[in-house]
């Protein structure tokens, strides 16, 4: 077994386990990294946060583009329907509000043209 020697401040003298040394050494890197890798994840949830927003505002915004576009006549072409209803799955799978939910249910009473 190894030991390391050294000097305290009052001059005696002292020894210490190399093992003990390389164990605490080995602890405090993985501790350094494991907080760096922390960092990182945050940093990738904030940065998911902000992407999911972007593309729930955006599906909104299309969606509500589609209803005021028909408002007035309440007909609405097929594909423009299907597209719809995907964006609106879209959106209720990103935690959407229940404010399009209304104008979903508005949209399902619309003559559909082929």
């Amino acid at each position: 077994m190894s030991y390391a020697y050294g000097e305290r401040a009052d001059g005696r003298g002292y020894a210490c386990d190399g093992g003990l040394i390389m164990t605490v050494s080995v602890l405090v890197a993985f501790i350094g990294e494991l907080s760096v890798l922390l960092g990182v994840v945050i940093a990738f949830v904030g940065w998911m946060h902000k992407l999911s927003n972007g593309t729930r505002c955006q599906l909104r915004s299309e969606m509500l583009r589609t209803y005021y576009h028909h408002k007035e006549s309440q007909k609405i072409r097929q594909y423009e329907y299907e597209n719809f209803v995907y964006l609106y799955e879209a959106y209720k799978a990103l935690k959407g509000n229940s404010f399009i939910d209304k104008i979903y249910d508005e949209v399902k009473t619309w003559e559909v043209e082929s």
